[in-house]
């Protein structure tokens, strides 16, 4: 009992390797399977078999391809030299065209590198979502893994494709870069009069601190009811005076409601969801359609109206003052 007063014990649990059946007309798994106590402290301690099939190999090749592109017109930058490679990582960039290119496809050096290297990651991207739905209808799954995935692909699609289309030019694209992708995010919102001022951004915070919220809360519950089988949900969720009930208990108690074991997943799955989603609306709205969020936040009644300062003078027009 002991064991499960610790929160950072996790007791691991090995049984014979474990592999569902593949269907009729799968490609072969790589690898029988094995245990690795390490990862096992954090995770699953079974590794493999892995299954791949034609859509994972694809997708994997394809993105290969696309940080092969990055990979070297970021080594290209710095004059080929792999202790700068090292040193410059993360301020180094592979840049979308100029806007003066609009949405034609430009020599190699000025974009076409970026526009390449977007294409076979969209690719991959898209391809690993197939093969996570094919695989889910394979297994009698539910698909909501594979559409959880998808609201994230929307947002992807919005920064790095649709956007820039409806814009009229790929400058408006985001770069390939780890500071660079966030200097890209700080200047998007001050050209567009603070992101903070638009409502889909709100929300899309909202729910991104709603999931933090939310799964902390079940993993705590599920975490402090282990000892008495609250992993085995399935059948704890019929059985009176188990882990859940007292979970149950303890939400009613202390929240003043209850979440059961199917309806926090549901609960959890959508907070999840809707922080890409929304943001991806509030991006797409962004240039299009507003052009300044606080103005529009003004208008509104919900930024705050500075009047103007009449007395104030720019010291530059005073006599005396500087040119």
């Amino acid at each position: 009992m002991a064991t499960y007063q610790n929160i950072f014990t996790r007791v691991q649990v090995r049984g014979p390797i474990h592999a569902v059946p593949l269907p009729f007309g799968s490609s072969p798994r790589l690898g029988n399977g094995s245990f690795n106590h390490l990862l096992g402290r954090i995770g699953e301690a079974q590794i493999g078999p892995i299954y791949l099939g034609a859509t994972g190999i694809a997708s994997l090749v394809f993105g290969f391809f696309a940080i092969e592109i990055i990979g070297f017109n970021m080594l290209a930058s710095v004059n080929w030299s792999p202790i700068q490679f090292v040193r410059q990582l993360p301020w180094l960039a592979l840049e979308p065209p100029a806007p003066s290119y609009g949405l034609h496809i430009p020599p190699l050096a000025e974009g076409g590198w970026w526009i390449m290297a977007g294409f076979f990651l969209t690719l991959s991207i898209l391809l690993w979502w197939a093969r996570m739905y094919r695989r889910a209808v394979a297994l009698g799954l539910g698909t909501h893994t594979p559409w959880a995935f998808a609201s994230a692909i929307w947002l992807y699609l919005v920064l790095g494709f649709i956007r820039p289309l409806l814009m009229g030019h790929w400058s408006e694209a985001v770069p390939f870069g780890i500071f660079p992708h966030l200097d890209w995010t700080a200047a998007f919102s001050l050209r567009y009069g603070n992101l903070f001022y638009n409502p889909f951004h709100m929300l899309s915070i909202t729910f991104l601190y709603g999931s933090a919220v939310l799964f902390a809360m079940h993993g705590a519950t599920v975490l402090a009811t282990s000892r008495f089988g609250a992993e085995r949900e399935v059948e704890q969720i019929i059985d009176r005076g188990t882990a859940f009930e007292r979970g149950a208990l303890l939400w009613r108690w202390c929240m003043g409601f209850n979440a059961t074991a199917e309806s926090i997943h549901r609960w959890a799955w959508w907070f999840a969801v809707l922080v890409p989603l929304t943001g991806g609306i509030g991006i797409l709205l962004t240039g299009t359609v507003v052009d300044n969020w606080f103005l529009w936040g003004v208008k509104h009644g919900f930024a705050p109206h500075y009047p103007p300062v009449n007395h104030s003078v720019d010291p530059a027009l005073t006599y005396g003052g500087p040119k």
